[in-house]
């Protein structure tokens, strides 16, 4: 029996070699669909991991306050959008002042500017260097790590001291043949001593998070004096339980600076960062469903080809069939010598499918710059859709060519 099949395949594999521009057409035809399958797949992942591992760095245990939500609702028909005020720095001190949750740190942070010049001797930037304010928390609650030196402490911040700390790109750009710590750089003319070097973060959407320097805040608004400058709260619960409790009463405390009274809505927003990944998570399941559609439209044109072409090969192979039913080739012999051609066809095509498929996903996320993974569940869907066509596609023309009568096929022509 097993010598059998292995005969059955080897003729198989020869006539797939005897028409070689035939298989490469209907490999070609079949690795599309795959491709389309696997690269956007691949591409749709790596865009979710980018997004998530960026909010999930500032940990389940942390929410924001913040100007508005981040499911701000579209205006429509005469309804105006309401228009929340910043949150200013009165607003953010008298927070901080006010709310005592236990187990709580509360982060205060600005955006100074995305296009500072930082200068350090003979040397300077091009002006794309973000500088922003914080505090003593903003590090810890952001899923920030100093990979070198210290982080900014309290005294820093209470006395305003003239220190900073860097992000590796400005470290590589400025102070890469150097201990960049105790060294002195400038801002605009704003002399500040590095005490830290924050671990690479890398960029998202053209987002250089590691081309940054972060300052005291005090010291910041020293030289950033915008009068609109809109201020972030960051909120840390050390234990996962008290979180909905510290949650609330942050809303409490906040609507009291902001002077609501008990029927007024907010007019700020409050978000979990693990609410923005549920919420990441359900987009992205929108670009995997038309991913799949894309994929299954173009494979099932691969698989009506591949039985063409299969119906077309039982045709031309007539007498051949013929012969070796003469010969004594059982109907079920002649059946799987043309699935098992048909098995073999659809099966490099599925492999040259998630090759071109990978490369086109690892493409995206390179120029984009995405954290690309090997994606596993493509490529097993892949194989498995690969091998359903080729079973689907190859039955027919297999049941045809077992059928043909062999006086019949020997009088073919």
């Amino acid at each position: 029996m097993f010598s059998l099949v292995k005969e059955n395949i080897k003729i198989a594999t020869g006539s797939i070699k005897s028409q070689l521009l035939r298989t490469i057409l209907t490999v070609f035809i079949i690795a599309i669909g795959i491709t389309a399958l696997v690269g956007i797949l691949s591409a749709v992942s790596a865009l979710e991991n980018t997004i998530a591992g960026d909010f999930s760095s500032m940990g389940a245990n942390t929410f924001n306050l913040q100007r508005y939500e981040f499911n701000t609702q579209r205006q429509s028909g005469r309804e105006r959008q309401k228009i929340n005020p910043i949150i200013s720095y009165r607003d953010v001190k008298e927070f901080e002042d006010n709310y005592n949750f236990p187990f709580t740190k509360t982060s205060i942070s600005f955006f100074g500017t995305s296009q500072a010049e930082v200068k350090y001797e003979n040397e300077k930037t091009d002006p794309e260097v973000s500088v922003l304010g914080i505090n003593e928390h903003f590090i810890q609650n952001s899923g920030l790590e100093v990979s070198e030196g210290r982080e900014l402490n309290y005294f820093d911040v209470a006395n305003s001291n003239s220190v900073c700390i860097i992000g590796s790109d400005l470290k590589k750009a400025l102070l890469s043949d150097v201990n960049p710590i105790g060294k002195t750089i400038s801002i605009r003319g704003a002399k500040f001593k590095v005490v830290g070097v924050l671990k690479s973060k890398g960029a998202t959407f053209g987002n250089n998070q590691d081309l940054r320097v972060l300052l005291p805040i005090q010291k910041a608004r020293t030289i950033f004096t915008n009068a609109n400058i809109n201020y972030a709260l960051s909120i840390k619960v050390d234990k996962k339980d008290m979180l909905e409790g510290a949650q609330d009463d942050a809303i409490m405390t906040f609507r009291n600076v902001r002077g609501l009274n008990p029927i007024e809505e907010n007019n700020f927003g409050i978000e979990r960062s693990d609410d923005l990944i549920n919420r990441i998570g359900s987009i992205t399941q929108y670009l995997y469903i038309a991913a799949w559609i894309i994929s299954i439209i173009t494979i099932f044109g691969s698989s009506i080809a591949l039985m063409n072409i299969m119906l077309v090969s039982v045709t031309e192979r007539t007498r051949e069939i013929g012969v070796r039913k003469a010969l004594g080739a059982k109907r079920k012999t002649i059946a799987f010598q043309f699935f098992m051609e048909t098995l073999i066809i659809g099966q490099i095509g599925g492999l040259v499918g998630i090759g071109l498929g990978i490369l086109v996903g690892w493409g995206v996320s390179a120029i984009a710059k995405f954290q690309f993974t090997t994606p596993w569940l493509a490529m097993f869907s892949a194989f498995a859709i690969c091998f359903l066509v080729a079973i689907i596609s190859g039955l027919f023309p297999a049941i045809k060519a077992a059928k043909l009568d062999p006086i019949e096929s020997l009088r073919y022509e």
